[in-house]
């Protein structure tokens, strides 16, 4: 007997749904943090085949913490799972993790590839550095153009210090 179980991620609190043999057998909510959720499935699901959540802002974190605790972590496709979560009558965080339990253990859901962590790190750092970069610029242009208006013209750094 496997456990498939459906997380409903969001930024407080998730809301988890264990089934097993096409029956909820548990459905409760925790803390938002991996460590705990796999804490709560070693205790609730010993022999978990699946663990499927959405993509979303914390699917990244979830992934990595959930494959670091040896979870069967999947991601998968939030326009996908919406479209099957949307048919439930009562739509509420409960019913989305029961739903996104039983899309695991019936496999039907479209799996998505989550980045290395390291990829992801990188990709953030250069994009934060893109933005600081752009609000620089920004911050200057508008201090150059204020100034105009007192008739001091500050001319184009062109790299230098403003």
């Amino acid at each position: 007997m496997t456990e498939y179980i459906g997380l409903d991620v969001s930024m407080k609190e998730t809301a988890i749904s264990i089934r097993r043999e096409g029956k909820r057998i548990w459905r409760g909510k925790c803390a938002s943090d991996p460590a705990v959720i796999a804490e709560l499935i070693r205790k609730r699901a010993p022999i978990v085949k699946r663990v499927v959540f959405e993509t979303g802002p914390l699917s990244v974190w979830f992934y990595h913490a959930l494959r670091a605790e040896r979870l069967p972590a999947i991601c998968i496709d939030a326009r996908h799972a919406k479209a099957a979560l949307d048919m439930a009558a009562n739509k509420t965080d409960a019913n989305d993790a029961d739903g996104l339990a039983h899309l695991a253990e019936v496999g039907f859901f479209r799996e998505v590839r989550v980045k290395g962590f390291d990829s992801m790190l990188a990709r953030t750092l250069v994009a934060a550095l893109t933005r600081l970069v752009r609000m620089t610029t920004e911050l200057s242009n508008q201090i150059r153009g204020i100034m105009k208006t007192f008739g001091l013209v500050v001319p184009a750094g062109k790299g230098s210090t403003f």
